[in-house]
């Protein structure tokens, strides 16, 4: 029985579903040229796709004893509930605490939050 994808990605993991986002299906093969160096082995991937596919992240599609792996979920869709989760772990729910944060770490430039505010405003 398949798991719903309710679970969080380990690094290994969301490594190998940016590869399938970006690449919409591939097989093993394919996914391992587009990991970074050093590259793991290939049967590493290949248990990390399978445990994917468990996990519900992953389907494929059989073409004799080799599989074609895609995603089941958007990357849209896995980025909204991770955000989701850091906003409640870390700023109570408050995306204006998180932004103060970034501001406060230099990690978000005044230009950057104009361009926010720019985006806020078309919005409404």
């Amino acid at each position: 029985m398949k798991k719903k994808n309710s679970k969080q990605l380990t690094q290994a993991e969301e490594e190998i579903m940016q590869v399938l986002w970006q690449k919409e299906q591939a097989f093993v093969k394919d996914i391992l040229a587009d990991l970074p160096d050093p590259k793991p082995a290939y049967n590493t991937v290949s248990t990390i796709v399978r445990i994917l596919e468990d996990k519900g992240f992953v389907d494929h599609r059989s073409y004799g004893r080799t599989h074609q792996y895609f995603p089941k979920i958007k990357k849209e869709d896995y980025a909204k509930k991770q955000v989701k989760k850091l906003l409640g772990n870390y700023f109570q729910g408050s995306p204006s605490s998180m932004l103060s944060f970034f501001l406060k770490e230099k990690e978000l430039s005044v230009n950057e939050l104009d361009e926010i505010l720019n985006d806020i405003k078309k919005e409404k």
